[in-house]
């Protein structure tokens, strides 16, 4: 007896959504050395403890090792650590950054060693635009960083600015870590304060942190004064250079302060934004890769802005994104005074306002995307009253 497939009366068939793509990780440096361990052909090697360059032909006294040791010994310790070579045949320390990058795009801060203030300089230039989005951590022990020196006539008219705090805060750079440390046994302490950041970057449930106040194993705070760590770090009325130091307090403390970039926006805004960027880009475009299409309607316009609030929900759980009171400028039903209850709002024109050549372009009206941050507490001031 013929035995009839069902597939005339029942056809069925199941398809497997298409992968999305994997979220760009912020919690990972590079080191920057001139040891030539790694060979030119591979440029980058992922390490994930100390030990591990040991193991792999770095000497104990190479800078990279030292450097790694700082990184690794966070108290929010990191996962890994990508480190790179500067070879003798590189035209620059720029080569040598690019060179790093076309071999490997997972890493988000580069940390040159021993780079000098040409270096950091032109890395500085170069992390402002860099693709994927970077930061530049780098040391100096640089005296001139300190205060405010004069010139060589010793007038007011004409006064030094070599130090490289300053110099970056006037190019208003915010891509860029400065810290200062004049312990000869941490040349590149910069490379703990990067180890805490990567480690407490988890992107876990009430994750958000900032620099200000973190202990540093493994480096010596800086016998600096009061007026010295004011000039660099500022205080709660004043700026300084935007440097960062690290130094003893009440004799209890080794803190770093204030975990600051070159144009004083602080350290973790930078990487927040950058991951929020990062995330709500790979939402849409998932959903634009995974869907037969995305109609150009209001229903579609909404269907895009879902996955955007999506991103946003993932920063409120982080720490970053807070309820609160919008003091920005007017943005469509959004008004000055208005209170953001999720912290967040995402709005979008209307398509029938588009253009007809929008329309025929298959473009989506404008998006807005309006956060209010949680921020940080960093200074407080107390004032206890006694009465008899």
């Amino acid at each position: 007896m013929a035995k009839l497939t069902l597939k005339p009366i029942i056809n069925i068939s199941a398809s497997l959504a298409a992968r999305a793509a994997a979220r760009k990780g912020f919690n990972t440096a590079l080191i920057l050395g001139t040891s030539e361990v790694i060979p030119q052909s591979e440029r980058v090697r992922v390490y994930y403890t100390a030990d591990d360059l040991i193991t792999d032909g770095f000497k104990d006294d190479s800078a990279e090792y030292k450097a790694a040791k700082l990184y690794f010994s966070a108290t929010a310790t990191p996962t890994k650590l990508y480190v790179g070579t500067k070879y003798s045949t590189d035209t620059d320390i720029l080569t040598a950054a690019r060179a790093c990058r076309a071999a490997n795009s997972e890493w988000y801060v580069l940390i040159p060693l021993g780079a000098s203030e040409a270096d950091v300089l032109t890395l500085a230039d170069w992390a402002e635009s860099a693709q994927p989005a970077t930061i530049l951590a780098y040391t100096t022990g640089e005296s001139v960083n300190l205060s405010l020196h004069e010139n060589a006539s010793g007038t007011d008219a004409d006064r030094d600015t070599e130090g490289i705090f300053k110099k970056l805060k006037a190019k208003g750079y915010r891509r860029s870590f400065g810290q200062y440390c004049n312990q000869p046994d941490t040349p590149d302490a910069v490379a703990a304060t990067m180890g805490y950041a990567m480690g407490a970057n988890t992107g876990t449930i009430n994750s958000a942190y900032t620099l200000a106040y973190k202990h540093l194993p493994g480096v010596t705070p800086d016998d600096l004064t009061e007026n010295q760590v004011s000039y660099i770090v500022g205080t709660s009325t004043a700026e300084g250079t935007n440097g960062n130091v690290y130094v003893n307090r009440q004799d209890s403390y080794n803190v770093l302060q204030q975990g600051r970039m070159a144009d004083g926006t602080s350290f973790d805004e930078v990487v927040y934004l950058d991951m929020l960027k990062d995330h709500i880009t790979l939402n849409v475009m998932d959903l634009l890769y995974q869907s037969p299409k995305i109609p150009q309607t209001n229903a579609g316009v909404t269907a895009i802005m879902g996955v955007i609030n999506s991103a946003c929900d993932e920063f409120v759980n982080i720490g970053f994104i807070a309820p609160g009171q919008w003091n920005g400028d007017g943005i469509l039903s959004l008004k000055k005074g208005d209170m953001l209850a999720k912290g967040y709002l995402v709005q979008a024109e209307a398509v029938e306002a588009q253009s007809q050549a929008d329309r025929d372009a298959r473009k989506s009206p404008p998006i807005y995307v309006s956060i209010k941050l949680a921020g940080a507490i960093e200074w407080v001031t107390i004032q206890v009253n006694v009465n008899r």
